[in-house]
């Protein structure tokens, strides 16, 4: 079988990589980086699991005593509550009524007979759990999981809605420019003069609590770093031969925009998403420890910094702990991909 030959009598050339292939090739060479990618990776498992209630599902259960201590620290005294005095119980008296006083004495009287029927099984209650318990004598580690979870949720789902608003405005800014673009920078300036933080907690005052609510008032306030890239991006690259080359065909402005011009940034919107994601789940984390977050049947990242102070304050730290440890680590990892994505996915560095 011969070897076909070009024109000149050499072997043809390899075929060209696209930008992502040789991103991806990058990536793998940085170990850090792709340690951070594995990482972020497990922590989307416990999301998606959690979501499907496969984890972290029993987080409301009540399995331990109040502030159960973790079962590898030796407990102490001022670990678990003290009982109620007994002359406390006792100081209260005891009124009874007679039968005939009674007036639901017959249908006591009746149910009485198929007590035995329906009796529960009391549940007994640890002394101590794997991580500790709260207040309620709920795991620490399924809340952290369930939370986990949450948070995640939030911050994808925030940091896509962002993004979404951020491109369809920097795209239409920076392709159509003139009074659209004076328009819309206009927007940006006065939107960006209120502090980031003064606009979140507005709008989550006025929304109310809960996780559609915490999703859209993120999106609705951290587009402007998308805005910013995108339309400068559109700025450069409207001018380029392939775009002409699409006009002169007769595409369509929302086919150059979305077809052509686009996918030629989405390195750099994967890059802004990652850094939005992170910022998105701190924010969530800040609100809902403010009280402004997820509803109070729901748990977070941020609802569990929130029973932090008063958990310190007694000396019950191993929820603060549980949830810094998977925050930091979660934060870190995220902050190492976004480095190693910017770099890998550098067309200059992807050239040499």
């Amino acid at each position: 079988m011969t070897t076909l030959q070009n024109a000149a009598g050499h072997p043809p050339a390899m075929p060209s990589r696209s930008l992502w292939a040789l991103g991806w090739q990058r990536l793998k060479r940085n170990k850090v980086g792709f340690i951070s990618l594995w990482i972020v990776l497990a922590y989307l498992l416990v999301a998606i699991g959690g979501w499907c209630n496969l984890i972290g599902g029993s987080w409301t259960d009540e399995v331990g005593v109040p502030y159960a201590p973790p079962s590898w620290m030796k407990p102490s005294a001022d670990d678990v509550l003290p009982p109620e005095p007994a002359a406390a119980k006792a100081a209260a008296p005891i009124v009874a009524m007679s039968p005939a006083e009674d007036p639901i004495s017959e249908e006591l009287a009746a149910a009485q007979k198929h007590v035995g029927d329906y009796a529960g099984k009391a549940q007994t209650r640890r002394d101590t759990l794997p991580f500790g318990g709260d207040l309620q004598g709920r795991d620490v580690i399924q809340k952290t999981l369930k939370g986990t979870s949450t948070s995640i949720f939030v911050g994808v789902f925030g940091a896509v809605c962002s993004l979404m608003i951020g491109c369809a405005l920097g795209a239409a800014s920076g392709y159509f420019g003139g009074k659209t673009d004076d328009f819309l920078n206009w927007f940006y300036s006065v939107f960006t003069s209120v502090p980031d933080m003064l606009l979140l907690l507005s709008f989550a005052a006025v929304s109310g609590r809960g996780i559609g609510t915490i999703i859209s008032v993120m999106a609705l306030t951290s587009w402007t770093g998308t805005y910013r890239l995108v339309r400068a991006e559109y700025l450069k690259l409207k001018g380029r031969e392939y775009v002409q080359a699409a006009n002169a065909i007769g595409a369509g402005d929302m086919r150059k925009m979305f077809i052509h011009i686009l996918p030629n940034i989405s390195h750099l919107l994967l890059v802004q998403f990652s850094l939005l994601t992170v910022a998105l789940i701190k924010y969530e984390a800040i609100l809902s420890f403010l009280g402004f977050g997820v509803d109070v049947r729901q748990v977070s990242w941020g609802s569990m910094l929130e029973e932090a102070p008063t958990e310190l304050i007694q000396g019950y730290w191993w929820q603060m702990l549980a949830v810094t440890v998977a925050m930091s680590v979660l934060v870190t990892a995220f902050s190492l991909l976004v480095d190693a994505l910017r770099d890998a996915l550098d067309p200059r560095a992807v050239a040499k």
